[in-house]
């Protein structure tokens, strides 16, 4: 018997290599343990013969013994005959047998020690922030091993009997709990269980269980990783709850929006806003004042009796008050309290219910129509609690007041359902910022045709909280009323998220669900551009809209197709890609909707095309954004087609 009979002459698995980690010998055990004929072991790489996760540590454990001619020790996992891993600890040193310089590696009986063998999984579950327990079937406890520091405290024992922990479980998770325990050949799936601490705090943890067995012919235990979900799980639901609440009040300024324009006489025109001002705005109530024959005459909800403006009833407006000076100027006004109201009324006594305004009471006065046209009236909305209305909030009451205005104003024409549509069409496309710096906008816009065909082409530019223009246009499907309050509402909508979330892509995916939840039966096209007035820096997404016109000084231009999805409305949980791109000094981009560059015997790559060569020719001329604008839109103009024509143009200077 030779010298390496010796060394491989063990019950425990060993096995001889080269220096360069072949093996060279090898004993049965190390045969069986690692699932392989022997014969199909020799002349291979120690590390080849191991399964993969394990091969990188089998490899440097023979590096290491070699490098330093020493020993070196690794905790290794071989496969497992009947599918439960074997973690032994794996002792290798340099040895001479026969003149011949080897390496001798072989599992130590850990039988004594099994601790030393959880060393290796303790240290990868605190890497992954996840709690590490060990449960013994045979004495039906749990012994948690530590890992994320954090979880300690949700299992303050060291050892647990499998009943208490149970105990803890909700009673309809502990079924799922009783199977990760169960025998099983791999790896669990990750599962949810909701867990009561001490505490008496609920926790959601996802749990993992793999069988393991602790040295060579040693014990089986069931190891189980823990991640606590709990603050995931109630950021997921507050934002679930927060998305359907934003859902629900989109849907309620629509429904605000649409009954606004359907309205057909004063009596309904009342009905809406009394009826949904005050809860759209979170008021304790609302008072609409209209002016008829230089006097007001004013109605109330359930929330505010009829007594309480009784003064203010048949009032002229050319008398001092809060009311009929926002109607006179066209300009809002917002009473925070009854010491202010005072201040600047101080014939407070003839307005009982503004004279009786608590200190934490406050109103908010918007005139239905804007200065310098026939004064039409307001509505005011009374809250409690200190409520202060943000930014968003005066914009959103300003634009349904518009709406509101609008709607007498043609329902005092006669000429209701068929002007109120066009006016909500105007209404809805906004003045242009001004004095940009770096930046020209201009706009244009023109109906295809008068009467009830009136379509839903629009556009919006705005400055958002970190000094960025966004710009969007876009098409509603239909030409009709109902396309044309469509429209007005995806543009609300588009501009109250950019506000919070400016990323194009983030408000097209956002405003997507808000109109698949809506169902309205109808989908827009639309563009929106993200510009940095400093570096021209443009980060854009398309909503199936019409490619962008890029047109340069020297007379060029391109065709830019921006990423992004298909039309707003159609397929919910749609991500819309975005591209980021320069818009070079004395360059301009030009939006256009469809209408613009088709129509009979104009296919879109030739409108495209004719656009394209406008647009540069009008910036090789030198022209403005406001006449580069116009030569546009005076050439779609002119192709007879049936369609709504909107451009957008924005030069760098």
């Amino acid at each position: 018997m030779d010298a390496s009979d010796g060394l491989l002459r063990r019950a425990d698995p060993a096995a001889l290599l080269t220096p360069d980690g072949v093996i060279s010998g090898l004993n049965p055990a190390m045969a069986t343990a690692l699932g392989r004929p022997a014969d199909h072991c020799l002349g291979h790489g120690f590390g080849d013969v191991w399964p993969a996760s394990q091969r990188p540590s089998a490899e440097s454990l023979v590096a290491h013994a070699v490098g330093t001619n020493g020993v070196a020790m690794r905790v290794l996992e071989f496969p497992g005959r009947d599918g439960a891993p074997t973690a032994c600890l794996i002792e290798a040193q340099p040895v001479a047998v026969g003149g011949e310089r080897l390496v001798w590696v072989h599992a130590l009986n850990a039988r004594n020690d099994l601790n030393s063998l959880l060393i290796p999984f303790r240290l990868a579950a605190k890497a992954a922030n996840l709690g590490l327990w060990m449960y013994s079937p045979h004495a039906h406890q749990l012994e948690w091993l530590g890992g994320a520091p954090a979880l300690a405290a949700t299992f303050p024992d060291a050892r647990t009997y499998l009943g208490t922990v149970i105990s803890a479980v909700h009673p309809d998770d502990r079924e799922a709990l009783r199977h990760l325990l169960r025998p099983s050949p791999s790896r669990s799936s990750w599962v949810k269980l909701r867990y009561l601490t001490r505490h008496d705090d609920w926790h959601r943890l996802a749990v993992q269980t793999r069988r393991i067995r602790l040295g060579y012919g040693g014990p089986e235990r069931v190891f189980g990783v823990v991640r606590d979900d709990t603050k995931q799980e109630k950021s997921k639901e507050q934002a679930q709850a927060a998305l359907a609440a934003e859902r629900q009040r989109a849907k309620e300024i629509a429904e605000f929006s649409a009954a606004l324009i359907t309205a057909a006489t004063e009596q309904e025109l009342r009905q809406v806003v009394l009826t949904r001002l005050a809860a759209t705005f979170y008021g304790t109530g609302a008072v609409l004042a209209l002016v008829d024959q230089g006097r007001l005459r004013v109605s109330t909800d359930a929330g505010i009796g009829a007594g309480e403006v009784e003064a203010l009833h048949d009032l002229p407006l050319d008398r001092p008050c809060p009311v009929s000076e926002a109607i006179r100027s066209g300009e809002p006004e917002f009473i925070p309290n009854r010491d202010d109201y005072i201040r600047r009324w101080p014939h407070a006594s003839d307005y009982p219910r503004l004279a009786r305004l608590g200190s934490d009471y406050a109103v908010s006065i918007t005139p239905l129509g804007e200065a310098g046209t026939q004064p039409l009236g307001a509505w005011m909305v009374f809250s409690a609690g200190g409520y202060r209305p943000e930014r968003e909030e005066r914009t959103l009451m300003g634009t349904l007041a518009d709406l509101a205005g609008q709607a007498l104003r043609r329902i005092r024409l006669q000429q209701a359902r068929v002007e109120l549509a066009s006016a909500l069409q105007h209404t809805m496309l906004p003045a242009l910022p001004e004095h940009l710096g770096g930046l020209e906008v201009a706009a244009r816009y023109r109906p295809s045709r008068d009467g009830l065909d009136i379509g839903g082409d629009w556009y919006d530019a705005f400055v958002l909280p970190d000094g960025a223009v966004a710009l969007g246009i876009g098409d509603v499907q239909g030409h009709d009323v109902d396309a044309a309050a469509f429209m007005g509402q995806v543009r609300l909508s588009m501009r109250a998220i950019a506000d919070q979330e400016p990323d194009p892509g983030t408000v097209l995916r956002r405003t997507n669900e808000l109109l698949v939840t809506m169902d309205p039966a109808r989908f827009a096209s639309c563009t929106l551009l993200h510009i940095d007035p400093l570096d021209g820096q443009v980060t854009g997404a398309s909503a199936g809209h019409v490619p962008v016109l890029c047109a340069r000084k020297d007379g060029s231009h391109r065709i830019h197709e921006l990423p992004g999805g298909p039309v707003l409305g159609v397929v919910s949980d749609t991500e819309y890609r975005e591209e980021t791109f320069t818009l070079d000094r004395d360059s301009a981009l030009v939006m256009v909707t469809d209408g613009v560059v088709e129509g009979p015997g104009l296919t879109l790559d030739a409108g495209l095309e004719r656009a394209g060569t406008l647009a540069g020719g009008a910036l090789h001329d030198g022209l403005t954004a406001e006449e580069t604008a116009d030569r546009v839109l005076d050439a779609a103009v002119a192709v007879d087609h049936a369609d709504d024509v909107a451009v957008l143009v924005i030069r760098r200077t």
